[in-house]
This record gives structure tokens, sequence and C-alpha cells, in this order.
């Protein structure tokens, strides 16, 4: 299980997004600056132990009405070779030294975790206490047989889609929608999603979904 250490961050992960985060096509704001706080989300364990997997959840208040963005994030020791498009900063962390930070949709250690997620064979954790599971993400798959690991992410205006040659699609929803009483349907042709939590700027908890996963020909 991955540890979660008490510790600082410079910059931190907040200041961080708040540079890279408009530079998005899926970023709903507008020209100036977001201004972000720290809204939920859960980690996933690296079974190598190498690399830390986070999905954040941040809400940005700087519009006319607050948006709340999944931003699935790596860190990693080192530079992941071929990922230079995909740096999000570096950080200096108390404990670790020096971090990269990646958008994690392009990193091959997320995206395995993240099917492994979806396929039952991984436990979503707690974000800020070590050795927890996460209880209100929820994941499910009705496919057949397991997922292919060739997936691509390509980034549009509704968020990123992680494709595979064999047609297989599982997109990510960036800007989160609050589903009506919490209760989320999948969309037709749907084999699989993940659903999730986080805080309001009221401070009440909204759910909806963070990942969709189709069939070949489906998405």
């Amino acid at each position: 299980m991955a540890v979660i250490h008490r510790t600082t961050l410079k910059p931190t992960k907040l200041e961080l997004l708040t540079s890279w985060l408009p530079s998005r096509p899926w970023y709903r704001g507008g020209a100036g600056e977001p201004t972000l706080t720290k809204a939920g989300g859960f980690r996933l364990d690296d079974p190598q132990g190498e690399v830390g997997i986070e999905f954040m959840v941040v809400t940005d208040s700087s519009g006319p009405q607050p948006v709340a963005y999944l931003v699935p994030l790596t860190y990693r020791g080192a530079p992941l070779d071929g990922a230079e498009h995909a740096v999000v900063g570096t950080m200096e962390h108390g404990v670790l030294g020096q971090r990269w930070a990646y958008d994690g949709c392009h990193d091959p250690v997320l995206v395995a975790r993240l099917t492994a997620l979806i396929e039952g064979r991984a436990q979503a954790q707690d974000q800020n206490v070590s050795d927890t599971p996460a209880r209100e993400v929820v994941a499910a798959y009705t496919g057949e047989g397991s997922l292919p690991g060739d997936f691509t992410a390509t980034d549009d205006q509704e968020g990123t889609a992680l494709t595979t040659p064999q047609g297989t699609t599982l997109r990510l929803h960036r800007a989160l929608r609050a589903a009506p009483d919490s209760r989320f349907l999948p969309p037709q042709g749907a084999v699989g999603h993940v659903s999730g939590s986080w805080e309001t700027p009221e401070g009440t908890r909204a759910a909806g979904v963070f990942a969709v996963l189709y069939g070949a020909g489906r998405a």
C-alpha cells in the first residue's frame, strides 16, 4: 500500500494546476487565472511501489459558477520517457525529493491501474490516509474478458478519450457533473464505469461519474 507522507510540497499541487489547467481544451474557465480548492478524489496503488497515482477533484471558483474538475496525476522520481507533453510540473517533496507530476491519462501505470479498478482487480484508496479504502468510489464492469492495455490518450473539449486499436474507449469526464439525487445511470453502450463524490463550495457532497468504458464501436 502507498504511504501518505505528511510533509511539504514546493510548489503545491494546486499551484501547479493553477498554471496547467487553463492550457487544457476541456477547461471551462475564462482568460483569468483559476481559483482552485481541493474537493476530493482517491488514490490507486502501483504494485511496484514506484509511481504515485492520484485522482484529484479540484473546484475552480473564478467564474460565474464553480466547476469541479477531475485531474488524474502520477508522481515519479525521474522523468517518464516520451511523456514530455504530459508534464504538469515538478515539485520538491519534503521526504522523497524532486518529483515529476504528469497528466496521468498519458502515464501507462495509471491507465493500467484504472482498468484494474474497473475490472475489480484493484481497490480505490483514501486520498489522505494510508491503507484505507475509498468507500465512496464505485467501479463496475459488465464486459467479457480482460481489457486491452494499449490505450492512447486524446484530449478534446468534452474530456479525455483513452482508445485502443480494438475499438475499446475509456472516456474520462474532466469537467464533472453532479448526478441528480446522486444516482448515476450508465449511458447506452457502456460496459463499465467509475463514479465517486466530491465536496461542493457550499460544503455539501456531490456525486457523479468519473469515467465510462465503452465496447468496440460504441463510444
